[in-house]
């Protein structure tokens, strides 16, 4: 197994004090955290966004459902403006759009048949609502960034770190770019390690290297892999063919080399901020950008199609993206739930 070795742990006195508030923050929530009557596993990360985490769990929802589970995904509905506990899917569509559920519920929504989907604030309450009004109600939670979120408690914590960046630089803000410190890892039962180039033995050896953190769990890979881009009726889009590149994500970099690797011709690039909401204005400027590239189709991700969809006249593609857990995992997390409900 290749050795990889952690960043130094920080000496500054800002980054101690902010670790020990987390840990504090943790050990005060263990006591508290409000629990639903169904198993909880969390899909979350240390960082602040950018590591794949939503195709994990898309991953994860898809095969527990294909596996007879009834699963119902829980999300805080980030930058959506519902103020009470919504469901955002029965596991038939959406039932709310991106402004209203945010952007990831809505994209799950559209992708996940039969995976019934909740946000709220209070993802307790989220649950509850789930477990009151479907029928059959949900034998099994998904938590959606769940990994920070401890008012909730959980019976499976899956932390996701990036290949390319397993450690977010050891440091949080604003020296580093981890939400919480590394020592957070001995919370996690298993890591996936996502990335087009994630192996088993990197995700070995990134386990080994957080011992020196706390922890403990298993560790695997969960390459993510992009599918072929096509336009929004369904027809693929062909080498060569004319794109105009559009993304409001955390890691745009992905979204740009799996473009340039499926041979398109890349006729412009427009990149927003991560949940970027977008409005007249930028509505306009898309407009005109696309009619000056010459490209195509406006091909973009599926955080950002469910938004332009309703928005746009433009001719729409999607560069799908997709988790594939290697196999070794299926089997522990299947003995990981099956221990649950002895």
């Amino acid at each position: 197994m290749t050795l990889v070795t952690p960043p130094a742990p920080p000496r500054s006195p800002w980054q101690r004090l902010y670790a020990a508030a987390h840990a504090r923050r943790r050990r005060r929530a263990a006591r508290h955290a409000a629990r639903l009557p169904r198993p909880v596993v969390s899909v979350g990360n240390l960082h602040w966004g950018g590591t794949g985490k939503t195709p994990v769990v898309a991953a994860l929802a898809a095969h527990l459902r294909d596996a007879g589970r009834r699963v119902a995904i829980l999300s805080r509905g980030y930058r959506g403006n519902a103020c009470e506990p919504l469901l955002v899917s029965r596991g038939d569509g959406p039932l709310a759009g991106p402004e209203v559920a945010g952007d990831e519920p809505a994209e799950l929504a559209a992708r996940l048949p039969g995976v019934a989907i909740a946000v709220g604030r209070s993802r307790h309450a989220a649950g509850e609502l789930a477990l009151a009004t479907l029928t059959p109600p949900p034998d099994l939670f998904l938590l959606d960034d769940g990994f920070s979120h401890v008012a909730l408690a959980r019976d499976l914590d899956l932390l996701v770190l990036p290949a390319a960046d397993p450690f977010g630089g050891g440091r949080l803000p604003p020296g580093g770019r981890l939400r919480e410190p590394l020592a957070s890892s001995r919370h996690a039962h298993a890591l996936l390690l996502t990335g087009a180039d994630a192996t088993p033995e990197q995700a070995a050896a990134i386990g080994a290297a957080l011992a020196a953190s706390g922890f403990s769990g298993a560790a695997f890979a969960a390459p993510t892999v992009a599918a072929p881009a096509h336009a929004v009726a369904g027809e693929p889009l062909a080498p060569g063919s004319p794109v105009l590149l559009v993304a409001g994500i955390a890691n745009p970099a992905r979204f740009l080399a799996a473009a340039r690797a499926q041979e398109l011709a890349i006729h412009g690039t427009l990149l927003f901020g991560d949940h970027h909401r977008y409005r007249p204005g930028d509505l306009r400027h898309l407009e005109r950008a696309f009619a000056a590239s010459g490209a195509r189709y406006l091909l973009t991700t599926g955080k950002d199609l469910v938004k332009l969809q309703p928005l746009t006249r433009l001719p729409l593609a999607l560069l799908p993206v997709a988790a594939a857990p290697e196999p070794a995992f299926w089997p522990w997390l299947a003995d990981r739930l099956a221990a649950l409900s002895r």
